[in-house]
Order: C-alpha cells, then structure tokens, then sequence
C-alpha cells in the first residue's frame, strides 16, 4: 500500500536513537540519559519506534537545520521556533494549523523562522498527513497551445494536477497555486490560501522607472514543504519549514534563469542595454537583483543580499568550530551564483558528509 512503511529495522532506529539522545543530553547538559535510553529501547523493542519528547523535538529540528549542508543561512538555527503538530488528526485542524504557521511566520515585517512538525510515519500505517507542493507558497505555470509558457515552467506538471483537482486560476504570471493534500486514505484534496494570507511584493527599480512595466512581483515567505525530517530514527515526512529569501533566489534564479520566468531579455529591453554586447545578460541581473531589493526593503520585507549571507555563514563557522564542531556544507549550494568568487565561502572548502538529524528530500531513502 502506498505510503506505508513496512520494514522496520529496529536495530537502525536504535543506533540513531542513542547517537541523538546522547547528542541532545550532553549539548544541553541534562541528568537522566541512561534512564531514558532504557525507555526509549523498550519502547522501539515493543512498537517498532519511540516518542520524542516537546524538548527532543524541537531540539532536534534545529539540528537538523544546524547540519543542512545546502543551507546558508545557518547561523540563525537556535531561533527556530518549533510548532509541534504530531497529535493533529483531522483535515480541518491540518489546514488550521498550516495557516497558523504562515500568519506566525509573516505576520509582521520581520520573518520568523518556523518548522511546523505533523505525525511521525508509524510502522505498518498510512502517512497521515502528506502534501504534494515542493514550497507551500509556489505560482502556477501554463503552457499554451502555441507553447508558450505562462507564469512559472517549473510548475507545469503540478499546476494542471491541480487543475485535475477542480483549481482554476486566473492564468497571470503571478498566480498562487492551492495546497495540495492527501489525509490518510482519502482522496487527494485542495485548499486555497485566503488572499489576504499571502504577502507579495510589487517589484520596482529605485532608478529605472520602465522597470514597473514589467509587472513582476513574488512571495515574502519561502516555505519548503516537502523534505522529510529525521530526528534520532523517526521519521517526520510532513514538517514544513520557512526562513527567509536570500536575494540571488528570486532575482537571478527564479526571475533570471532560462528555464524559470527567463526575464533577462525583457529587462536588457526595457533598459535599453545593447543585446550584441558580451555584458548585457550581467547588467540585465545587476538590475534584477537591484529591483527586487530595492522593493523588499521599500516593503520591510526581509530579505538577505548574497554578500551579507556569505559573511553570516562565516561567523556560523567561526562559532561550530570554537564549540569543537566541524561544518560540512554542498560548496555548489552554498556559493551564491552572482559574485561568488568575491565571497570567503567560495574560497572554502567542505565536506558534504550527511549528519542526521537531517532534512532529506523526499526522493532519498533512509540508510
């Protein structure tokens, strides 16, 4: 049966069981660690898995976030608040709470970062709860008879399974896609965001004032919802997680690359830049990277530029390695794609070795 784990190897939730608890005892200097490993040990000798403790829990997510080798933004791991959602058993309370996160999370100028942690996978049953979107905040792609692409091309295949749901949207560039969910053994389902929600950002350039023509805008609140988090054996598939948007994320992938919104040509013309020269696609950025700040900071919005996220991972480094940490990181993801050789990251090197707890993508099985 889909989405059933059958295989139990209670000998590797063990292992990662004690590895964690040991981990978590000595980091906070808390008493009690052999009684509760004897706790712990009966209990996955008797149900196949354990319960974390709130503490454990919310411990353990920010590790995960502290070992996430594609992420930058790490410094910031012990501010993660955590919500913990494990006892939620009805579609209702679901959406109730992923509401909640996102109103949490920017409700206010200033972004919070935010895990949201739904039922664990228990032995021999069905997820309770699974969501389909990549981000829980993403917009529609469509692609017309003459192939022309509406909106965003990474999100073809997904927006027409929303419209295979019953969605329609309004066939702009900018329109929010529903939430995809799956309760239990029920059908597959849909929610739309309330509008007022959602806070997007209108996209203007502090100089050129042609840019508005464009009509470009995005989402303040990036929000993965699709990785599996693994806490010292346990796994929690559904454990949405924001932070906030590094600059390059927007500007030069989501609204610069080929395969995305490819707006490069579209600024360079309404800039006027000289299309034969060998620079105009860097200019065409600059002035991307430039707007979208430039509207983010208008706003209040928080947003990082690559430069000062390049020095805050620094000073997470400078800080794992006083507390005797070593810190492993993927240099592809962690180098910024615009001036990276400018930054102290790209001239580092690390090992992209996986230390759990970790935040896998959905597609990676457990060891």
């Amino acid at each position: 049966m889909e989405h059933i784990q059958e295989h139990i190897n209670t000998e590797h939730i063990w292992a990662e069981a004690r590895d964690f608890l040991q981990q978590y005892y000595q980091e906070n200097q808390l008493e009690g660690l052999a009684a509760r490993l004897r706790e712990v040990e009966a209990a996955i000798g008797l149900k196949g898995q354990y319960w974390h403790t709130a503490e454990e829990l919310a411990f353990g997510a920010k590790l995960a976030w502290r070992n996430s080798n594609r992420c930058i933004g790490r410094l910031f791991w012990p501010t993660l608040k955590v919500l913990d959602y494990r006892r939620i058993n009805s579609p209702q309370a679901f959406i109730q709470a992923l509401e909640d996160h996102i109103a949490l999370a920017d409700g206010s100028r200033k972004i919070r970062n935010v895990i949201s942690v739904f039922p664990p996978q228990a032995p021999g049953k069905r997820l309770p709860f699974r969501i389909f979107n990549y981000e829980l905040i993403q917009y529609a792609g469509y692609q017309e008879a003459d192939g022309q692409i509406i909106g965003d091309p990474k999100h073809l295949e997904f927006t027409a399974r929303c419209q295979a749901l019953g969605w329609r949207g309004a066939g702009t560039p900018f329109d929010l896609l529903p939430l995809v969910y799956q309760y239990e053994d029920q059908p597959v389902q849909f929610h739309e965001w309330p509008p007022e929600l959602i806070q997007e950002i209108e996209i203007e350039h502090p100089e050129w004032s042609s840019f508005q023509s464009l009509q470009l805008k995005w989402y303040k609140l990036p929000m993965i919802s699709n990785m599996r988090l693994s806490i010292g054996g346990i796994d929690y598939p559904t454990a949405p997680f924001n932070g906030w948007y590094m600059l390059n994320e927007i500007a030069t992938r989501n609204f610069g690359d080929q395969q995305r919104y490819n707006l490069l040509p579209a600024v360079a013309d309404k800039l006027g830049l000289d299309r034969s020269s060998p620079f105009w696609k860097d200019k065409a950025l600059i002035a991307l990277n430039e707007a979208v700040y430039h509207s983010f900071q208008k706003a209040g919005a928080t947003i990082v530029d690559h430069h000062t996220a390049c020095e805050q991972f620094m000073r997470f480094v400078a800080r794992e390695q006083a507390e005797g940490r070593e810190v492993t990181g993927d240099w592809s993801w962690l180098v910024p794609p615009n001036a990276g050789s400018t930054t102290e990251v790209f001239h580092q090197e690390w090992s992209n070795e996986v230390k759990c707890p970790y935040f896998f993508p959905p597609s990676d099985s457990k060891g």
